[in-house]
């Protein structure tokens, strides 16, 4: 299939290259942010080959313990160019460093910083480069970066284009599903795969989550990540969440907003424009890598191809499409926001994508290779309250055919996420 695993050495180019040089060319700082190991250091790599002066990881502990000795100095170092610092995060004093050096001189592309967590939620952070640095979020790879493709879903829609490309098999996207993004994980064998996602998170638990975060518990925060891996896609309820994992609700949500800030997992709000009297508040929790779901959830590629397994398929390819269209949308040319519906009446939509000017489209997804009018009937509630505001609504399925279902309805192949051809 397309998707091979990939081999050591391997450099895939990353579609938010040209983003991170335009705001290198404009802004003073430049944050990469994004979980571990889903290829930032690599990146800067990349862009360090454009643009001269000096990159310094704080994963090395003599570089990090003079970081922390003197921030002033440490980023007022004359490197003949940009100061790229890798895992900033381990260091949040250099913030405050770096803003004060920044008032003093404004030049564009003086810092480029990468951190394994959100940054803003550190402490001093939001004051320190708020006005001074543009942030881009690296995700695991795409599917479109994998098969050299700008995949670039929304915007192919507005655009009206064909889809183009393979057909892909229920078994195929197991296996991608299985695989996830991290392009360590990709490369390895079934075996591989699974004693370097036991490392991954033991590794980010044990240290990331102790660097970052006041709390002490850290056990709980692995109960807490197995159960939303089981539950991948699922309204986030927290009298549940409390009951399943043994951690008082009122206890959980520091462990939540500190596993969304290392990028493990990816909440999707709730969407509504006063559509109806009562919508539901809750969000969806999702497991931002599918590959570490699965494993961590105990569900194997065999499980997920199996006819008999394949309701557990369902989940875990909602999460699957979901984080495809969270990583286009760093670099989608139509910029829009995602978000899940649910009105308290029933219907319901798995993805929303609201485009800046109001507009939405709907998108279902279906584990399914059949399916009947049901499957569009959340789609087409939105569509007729919505009126001319609705777009499209898509139903994504396991299917290989595109198929019309109406005056702005159609079903695709879950490929054509990352194979629709672009045309601007």
């Amino acid at each position: 299939m397309s998707n091979e695993p990939l081999t050591s050495g391997t450099m895939i180019p990353r579609h938010v290259l040209p983003l991170v040089s335009e705001m290198m060319a404009e802004s003073p700082a430049v944050v990469i942010q994004g979980a571990r190991q889903v290829g930032k250091s690599t990146l800067v790599q990349q862009i360090m080959q454009q643009h001269p002066g000096r990159l310094l990881s704080l994963d090395d502990d003599t570089v990090l313990r003079a970081a922390k000795a003197s921030p002033t100095e440490f980023v007022r170092q004359d490197v003949g160019g940009v100061l790229a610092i890798d895992e900033v995060q381990r260091a949040p004093e250099l913030l405050v460093a770096i803003k004060a050096a920044i008032d003093t001189d404004r030049r564009p592309g003086r810092f480029l910083l990468t951190g394994s967590a959100e940054l803003l939620h550190l402490s001093g952070a939001n004051e320190s480069l708020a006005g001074r640095a543009e942030t881009v979020t690296l995700w695991g790879l795409s599917q479109g970066e994998r098969i050299g493709v700008l995949d670039q879903f929304i915007a192919s829609l507005m655009a009206g284009v064909q889809m183009v490309g393979r057909r892909y098999e229920p078994v195929d996207y197991a296996l991608l599903i299985a695989q996830g993004g991290y392009p360590e994980a990709i490369k390895r064998s079934l075996a591989g795969r699974a004693r370097w996602f036991d490392n991954y998170a033991r590794s980010v638990i044990d240290h990331d989550a102790s660097n970052l975060s006041g709390l002490t518990s850290f056990d709980r925060l692995d109960v807490l990540l197995r159960l939303l891996a089981a539950q991948t896609s699922g309204e986030l309820v927290l009298a549940r969440v409390a009951r399943d994992t043994g951690i008082p609700e009122r206890s959980l949500p520091p462990y939540l907003r500190l596993l969304d800030d290392l990028y493990l997992t990816k909440r999707l709000a709730p969407w509504g424009r006063n559509l109806a009297k009562r919508v539901v508040g809750k969000p969806k929790a999702h497991l931002a890598d599918t590959g570490l779901a699965a494993h961590m959830s105990g569900v194997t590629e065999a499980m997920l191809a199996d006819v008999i397994q394949r309701p557990k398929l369902g989940g875990l390819l909602e999460s699957f499409v979901l984080s495809e269209l969270v990583k286009q949308r760093e670099w989608s040319q139509t910029p829009h926001r995602l978000y899940h519906f649910r009105d308290a009446t029933g219907p319901e939509v798995d993805i929303i994508a609201e485009l800046s000017d109001g507009r939405v489209i709907g998108i279902e997804v279906k584990g399914a290779s059949r399916l009947g009018n049901e499957d569009f009937k959340g789609l087409s509630y939105l569509q007729q309250k919505l009126g001319n505001q609705f777009i499209q609504g898509v139903v994504l399925y396991t299917g290989v055919d595109g198929l019309s279902w109406g005056p702005g309805l159609c079903a695709l192949p879950v490929s054509a996420v990352w194979q629709y051809s672009t045309v601007f």
